[in-house]
């Protein structure tokens, strides 16, 4: 470890020289990293679902699909608006009621829960189908289109719409957080540390760290939008324990060799090696542990900040005494005596009135355990979105206009039967929350030959294997009801 101390000094130039072009190659890393959006390709591939995606994709040429809603406007500007949609890339189809029969034909001509599905007193709803999944690139930047194209009395929703929000939310707030994140950690340290300037060699030092991590991030091919926006805010806290380590250990040594301030930075380093290099490994032990999981976006996560703790790690007994040394002048001039006073004596209180810690621990361990147990957990990420998002506001505009607040995808072989496939969707209405199902045997009937339903239709919703259906639900996405229901529909074609 003296070794490495006397090097790492000696050779302090180099080092923060290599360390600030190594910043080129990092942020060109970072910079190409794709940031996937789609929290439902880290759900393990064999669950029904997921089977049921690939499905689409691969059968059906569509992995995703959105409501559009349209208030006050008449049916042949609706038409046009539908045919510039559909001329834009990646939209497979949009399914209106002139999908079906001509504007000028009587909506009587179809079943009366078909015409309540896409038609309220104050909207109309169209059913967009894309040719690429539901948070890939292209379908994000079709939605984008979709809304230029769209008039101020349109609404897009569904999940594409909501990722494509969350994206330019992320995108937009991600580095605002961090600055804030750096502002209080600068807060913070000139409050305790003794010279002002020192702080912001923890946070350059922490900051070449987080931009090495998120650049090395290319060699995973693409990271979670979510590891995106937590993983530099949490190696600033994590890591920076490390760096007020190593200057105290550096002020330490200083008393001891007053004259030679390399010497007191070589025994820093060695000091702050052996320490942290065993709390930082089982930091990174806890980070590993959530690439257990079967939802690998803990492994997303968790490989990214285990990479993040080696590099502020890495960075703490090398860029940051580099830097320390070179501008130790700088350093001496900012030095202040401490805003907070010294704080041992809780130390004292601590250990000499220990027993009253442990009474305390026990009183409150017993609320804290049944506030745990009690607090409900959410899984619909929709509901920590601003309201006035343009994806929540269609959201909540199919609820008021339809009555709808999620749809779900039902794939049935071809070959069944016109009577078997009527049978099943009239026992699928009758579940709780169900407002509609639309497919070709919903729109047709038993009694209908499929070939008077129009090819566009037909390739859209049923393939040479398989038969599209769309079941409108009242429930919301994520909570109890839904979750009974996908059970109920789950019995009834499994029947």
């Amino acid at each position: 470890m003296d070794k490495l101390g006397n090097g790492i000094v000696k050779l302090r130039i180099p080092i923060f020289i290599i360390s600030i072009l190594l910043l080129i190659p990092a942020a060109i890393g970072y910079v190409n990293t794709r940031v996937n959006y789609d929290i439902l390709s880290y759900l393990p591939k064999d669950i029904e679902t997921m089977a049921g995606q690939d499905i689409l994709v691969e059968d059906f040429g569509t992995g995703a699909f959105s409501l559009f809603l349209v208030e006050g406007m008449e049916d042949k500007d609706i038409v046009a608006m539908k045919q510039d949609i559909e001329k834009v890339e990646h939209v497979k189809s949009v399914i209106w009621y002139d999908s079906i029969l001509d504007i000028s034909v009587p909506e009587t001509m179809l079943p009366k829960d078909i015409v309540e599905a896409y038609r309220s007193d104050n909207a109309t709803m169209m059913a967009i189908i894309f040719d690429t999944t539901m948070s890939s690139d292209e379908t994000m930047d079709a939605i984008e289109e979709i809304r230029k194209v769209a008039g101020r009395n349109c609404f897009l929703s569904g999940m594409s719409a909501v990722v494509t929000d969350t994206k330019n939310l992320s995108n937009r707030e991600t580095p605002i957080y961090v600055i804030i994140a750096v502002i209080l950690s600068t807060i913070v340290l000139s409050l305790t540390m003794d010279s002002f300037i020192v702080p912001l060699f923890f946070l350059l030092s922490i900051g070449m760290a987080i931009v090495y991590n998120l650049g090395s991030n290319i060699f995973m091919g693409e990271i979670s939008y979510i590891t995106k926006a937590l993983s530099a805010v949490l190696q600033l806290g994590v890591t920076m324990d490390y760096s007020i380590f190593l200057w105290h250990s550096y002020c330490e040594n200083k008393e001891r060799f007053p004259e030679d301030k390399e010497r007191a930075m070589s025994h820093a380093i060695r000091n702050t090696i052996t320490s942290v290099v065993g709390s930082s490994i089982t930091t990174v032990a806890g980070f590993i542990a959530l690439c257990f999981m079967s939802f690998t976006l803990g492994m997303d996560l968790g490989i990214v900040m285990a990479k993040g703790v080696i590099f502020g790690v890495a960075a703490c007994v090398t860029v940051l005494p580099s830097m320390i040394l070179i501008f130790d002048k700088a350093i001496e001039k900012t030095k202040h005596k401490p805003i907070i006073p010294d704080l041992g004596g809780i130390s004292d209180f601590v250990t000499g009135k220990f027993y009253i810690f442990i009474i305390l621990f026990v009183v409150i361990l017993i609320p804290a355990v049944y506030g745990y147990t009690h607090t409900d957990v959410y899984y619909n990420l929709d509901e920590t979105l601003p309201k006035d998002l343009e994806s929540i506001v269609a959201n909540s505009k199919l609820q008021e206009e339809f009555n709808m607040n999620s749809t779900h995808m039902v794939l049935m072989k071809s070959d069944m039967s016109s009577k078997d496939a009527d049978a099943m969707i009239t026992e699928m209405k009758e579940i709780d929350g169900v407002k509609t199902v639309l497919g070709l045997d919903a729109l047709i009937g038993p009694t209908i030959p499929k070939e008077m339903i129009p090819n566009n239709i037909k390739e859209v919703l049923e393939n040479d294997e398989y038969q599209l259906m769309l079941i409108m639900s009242e429930y919301k996405v994520a909570s109890d009801e839904v979750n009974k229901q996908c059970d109920e529909l789950n019995a009834v074609k499994k029947i």
